[in-house]
């Protein structure tokens, strides 16, 4: 059945907006790896990156309106020239910021200053870690990812970062490593968190288990290994009602790297555009008519609905 018949079965309407508390800004694809589970099929060769004027936009909305969290992605966001104003000026502006970091940019020439940075700013950090063992990391980021990894989750623990007192957060994000749906929350926590410090002597604050979208460089992958139908099945048998309150999309807005608005980050890859009746440019922002929208759905938000869903 398709996403928004089932979703209607359930709500008996539409899917729509029942908040308005986080602006997720894209800043660009561009980015120091080529992770085989990217919805965006980031990479070093991507040239998608958010200009000056947008982001001044972006800064505007933020400045006029109650959205009191900004949350930035990419690519590897810090690769754009214009992040740390983003960051600093949203923080100015009473904003709390987080990041989704590959951590692996730590490491890359001219990026050495980002964990300080972030260190001054109290940015909360989301750092991708598909795993607690180094073969399974290397294998879908490539060699030599889990250790770098581990060094910068280290660099940051030594900042503050992780440990516990909630003033520098430090989240890591999980992504099944194939066609399979993401285990139970709790649990891998409890397990990343006794290996993690058993073995590397690293604490963190939160895990966040996401199931891959069928979308980017990992729709490729089970198009060419032929499991694409069988996934989209799994994750329509795993549909759970309880995950509709919840979903990401319902409270936040998305500015892609160019300015266009969209209710999800995914949307954004498929080109899913607001709906007509929405302003389409962070330059046309307008809250009211944002926070009372049907929400554009395809069935590739299964992925978000599936299991304990991407709350």
């Amino acid at each position: 059945m398709e996403f928004n018949n089932k979703v209607s079965e359930v709500l008996k309407s539409p899917l729509t907006a029942s908040g308005l508390q986080s602006l997720q800004v894209n800043v660009g694809y561009i980015c120091n790896m080529s992770c085989k589970h990217c919805h965006v099929a980031a990479g070093p060769n991507r040239s998608e990156i958010m200009k000056k004027d947008t982001v001044d936009q972006i800064l505007d909305v933020l400045k006029k309106h109650d959205i009191r969290t900004l949350d930035v992605t990419g690519g590897a966001p810090e690769m754009n020239p214009y992040f740390p104003y983003l960051v600093t000026e949203a923080r100015k502006a009473g904003c709390h910021v987080i990041v989704r970091s590959n951590l692996t940019i730590f490491f890359e020439k001219g990026f050495e200053q980002i964990p300080e940075f972030y260190r001054e700013h109290d940015i909360e950090i989301s750092a991708s870690l598909p795993y607690y063992l180094a073969s399974s990391v290397d294998r879908v980021r490539g060699n030599g990812t889990f250790e770098k990894s581990i060094k910068a989750i280290q660099l940051l623990n030594g900042t503050g970062y992780g440990d516990g007192s909630g003033i520098r957060k430090l989240n890591l994000v999980y992504n099944p490593s194939g066609a399979f749906l993401a285990p139970d929350q709790k649990r891998l926590e409890e397990e990343y968190r006794r290996e993690l410090k058993a073995r590397h002597g690293i604490s963190f604050d939160h895990l966040f288990v996401f199931s891959n979208m069928p979308i980017g460089r990992f729709r490729n992958h089970l198009e060419k290994t032929r499991t694409l139908s069988s996934y989209l099945e799994k994750l329509e048998q795993a549909f759970n009602p309880a995950t509709l309150d919840g979903l990401m999309c319902r409270h936040l807005i998305n500015v892609g790297w160019d300015g266009a608005l969209y209710d999800c980050d995914f949307n954004q890859v498929l080109a899913l555009h607001m709906h007509e009746s929405c302003p389409q440019h962070i330059r046309d922002f307008d809250f009211v008519r944002l926070l009372k929208r049907e929400m554009h759905v395809g069935d590739h938000c299964y992925g978000c609905a599936a299991g304990q869903g991407s709350t």
